[in-house]
């Protein structure tokens, strides 16, 4: 699937893009066209600044097409930090010494009530590798306690390469998404960069996916960690892993996510010679929405608030947000030292200030979940986005969590700012029977009822 020496000619081929060459792939990216991989070099490789804001222009008018204003909202929440992996990365890898911890069900349960508190209907779980003290049992057991004890809606698993049948068990207990990071696709740096690691098997942690989908997992979500390599070698890898999954099931990744190599603790930044700059990051993330449009990109709190809010004006459509990234990290106390976090973070905003942040730059922070549990999974949900009808369903539905979201989480000035923009967003519905119903339903929210959807 990856043939690193053929990656490496096409980069090869695509450092000198022509004026002329660059116009003609924005043409065709400007109307949905497939890119070639040969393209997609030349677009990472452009070099005159009009083209390139060109580039960051036609992948956020993509964006709003299919996606509208809404940008969907998670929280990660880490249960272990217990590993038996040594990934030189990692601020949890095994050589860094420091009290291991895992939370308890009780634990877990108050975890997802803090999260639910803070507004909060979908998770990324994240687990680290640890067969013995985090098998798949206590995985299952903490997807369900959650579910059973929160209005927690969606819960995604990040959790490690994992055989067929751990898989078909976290399919029929109801997760959304398998996500799973190959943190670089160059399988050099990725034996570099696991030593001594059950992690460290190149080819069955890339071919994670396969056995998802032969589980039943219907939506599956891909990235790399931005730094570990060559940043076009890593965005080629990723298109091409996307069009095999595609060519082979149906459908490809429903969300890539785009990890930027952070500080932590046991490593340092000098000694990694590919970490990308800021101009590098932008062209990484808008490269890729114009070369698979549909997919979801995901961009979390490693990134500086300006960042982020530029990039969801370029491609991003999912961000975290109020992120903990040490385990058991929403709680009302001051938090402990005794423990690392598995990488730094760069947006500490709370959920209320970047929600507040998104409403006053036009965005609607998008709590929904219907798609996953009226069954628009999958390939069912890639022909609705690729016939452009979703943003149908989706802008609604975002309007009416937000709606919810205001009336149970809103401060003063969130209950001021965001129900006029509820009401002003809900105006502006082309469909007159999903307005009228809209407004409906937002009033039925205002009063009292929850969890209405199309």
């Amino acid at each position: 699937m990856i043939d690193k020496e053929y990656i490496n000619k096409i980069i090869k081929a695509g450092e000198h893009p022509t004026h002329e060459e660059i116009q003609n792939i924005l043409k065709k990216a400007s109307k949905r066209i497939k890119l070639s991989h040969l393209e997609i070099s030349m677009l990472m490789s452009a070099y005159e600044e009009k083209q390139v804001h060109q580039i960051y222009n036609i992948a956020g008018q993509i964006k709003q097409e299919i996606y509208g204003d809404r940008v969907v909202i998670f929280a990660p929440l880490y249960i272990s930090n217990y590993c038996v992996n040594n990934c030189k990365y990692c601020g949890f890898r095994r050589d860094n010494k420091f009290l291991r911890k895992k939370l308890t069900q009780d634990e877990i349960k108050e975890q997802a009530m803090q999260l639910e508190r803070l507004g909060h209907k979908r998770l990324a779980l994240e687990v680290g590798e640890s067969p013995k003290e985090t098998p798949i049992e206590y995985v299952l057991e903490s997807i369900k306690t959650i579910y059973d004890n929160s209005s927690i809606r969606r819960i995604n698993v990040n959790i490690a390469a994992a055989s067929i049948e751990d898989l078909r068990k976290l399919h029929e207990i109801g997760i959304g998404t398998y996500i799973l990071f190959q943190e670089t696709y160059d399988v050099d740096a990725f034996r570099e960069m696991h030593p001594s690691s059950i992690k460290g098997n190149y080819n069955y942690h890339l071919n994670s996916f396969d056995r998802a989908f032969e589980a039943g997992v219907e939506d599956v979500g891909g990235g790399v960690l931005f730094g570990l390599a060559n940043y076009k070698f890593e965005v080629l890898s990723l298109i091409i892993h996307n069009e095999y999954l595609e060519e082979k099931y149906g459908c490809g990744f429903h969300t890539i996510s785009v990890p930027r190599l952070k500080k932590a603790e046991g490593m340092s930044l000098e000694d990694y010679p590919h970490i990308v700059t800021d101009e590098e990051f932008k062209r990484i993330v808008t490269v890729i929405r114009l070369a698979v449009p549909y997919v979801g990109i995901i961009l979390s709190t490693r990134e500086t608030k300006e960042i982020r809010e530029e990039l969801i004006d370029h491609g991003v459509s999912q961000v975290s947000a109020g992120s903990k990234t040490d385990v058991g990290g929403y709680h009302d106390e001051i938090e402990e030292e005794d423990a690392p976090d598995q990488f730094e973070l760069s947006d500490e905003r709370s959920v209320m200030e970047v929600n507040k942040d998104l409403i006053k730059s036009g965005y609607i922070p998008s709590y929904c979940t219907a798609c996953y549990r009226k069954g628009r999974t999958g390939d069912r949900f890639m022909k609705l986005a690729k016939s452009g009808k979703i943003g149908q369903i989706c802008e609604p539905n975002a309007i009416m969590t937000l709606a919810e979201y205001i009336m149970d989480y809103g401060d003063k000035e969130m209950m001021a700012i965001g129900l006029e923009f509820v009401y002003e967003h809900a105006e502006n519905i082309k469909n007159q029977t999903v307005k009228g119903k809209l407004k409906e339903n937002i009033e039925r929210i205002v009063n009292g009822e929850r969890d209405l959807f199309f």
